[in-house]
């Protein structure tokens, strides 16, 4: 997959789980658990796009 398709699918996921966090946090009996689950998967994910994007400014 060439880096800048899957840097848009990284950043389409990235989007689906801020809906998903803010779904989440507009329930009146949000699961902590599963809100702190959500969070770090985002945190993840943005973190392999920022390495992706830096390692792909670097080849250019």
């Amino acid at each position: 997959m060439p880096l800048q398709n899957h840097l848009t699918e990284l950043e389409r996921k990235h989007r689906a789980l801020e809906r998903e966090i803010q779904d989440t946090l507009n329930r009146p009996s949000s699961d902590d658990m599963r809100l702190a689950e959500l969070k770090r998967r985002k945190l993840q994910l943005k973190d392999e796009i920022s390495r992706l994007r830096s390692s792909e400014s670097a080849v250019h």
